[in-house]
């Protein structure tokens, strides 16, 4: 298991659908955030995605057949690659190392990672728990009462105690 990939700490959040993944990610890059940590994130999506929209002209350049395409203002910039059999998904180590300085990289659903991961768990879910699968799966974060023995288990909304094992987990330095 992995605790860097492309020089940065990080760990992924992962589990079954609709099971606050995203709201977990995005309240630990403001906690980290405001203690000072530059924090980068990667969402795998498991479906298609339109990350410009039709009538821009990022669009129109990847409609004309553009296989890449690099969108850039003085606020921000993007890459957008389309995929296919010749360029398959990259890995993880190459998205990471496009992503620019960052203290932590935080990875959302991504399952098969060879990187620690916390399963954020609904405790309704009649689904089985990922961690009893995946030796990967360092912690859980749960939406009520739930015991495993062998991870430690963080209700999903006490940030603050679930940021403290991460940082502890991958020795990130004071900011």
């Amino acid at each position: 298991m992995r605790k860097r990939v492309a020089g940065y700490p990080l760990i992924g959040l992962c589990g079954h659908k609709n099971a606050s993944k995203t709201t977990l990610v995005c309240r630990l890059v403001e906690h980290f955030a405001e203690l000072g940590h530059r924090v980068a994130t990667v969402k795998y999506a498991h479906c298609d995605v339109e990350i410009d929209h039709e009538g821009r002209d990022s669009f129109r350049h990847r409609q004309a057949g553009a296989r890449s395409v690099a969108l850039v203002s003085p606020y921000r910039w993007a890459t957008i690659h389309e995929v296919d059999e010749i360029a398959p998904v990259p890995p993880l180590e190459r998205v990471v190392a496009a992503l620019g300085p960052a203290d932590l990289v935080l990875v959302e659903s991504n399952k098969h990672g060879d990187h620690p991961k916390i399963e954020v768990r609904d405790v309704a879910s009649a689904r089985p728990l990922l961690a009893d699968a995946d030796e990967r799966i360092v912690a859980i974060a749960a939406n009520g009462p739930l015991t495993h023995p062998r991870l430690p288990v963080f209700h999903r909304d006490d940030v603050a105690a679930i940021a403290d094992f991460i940082r502890n987990l991958l020795e990130l330095p004071e900011p």
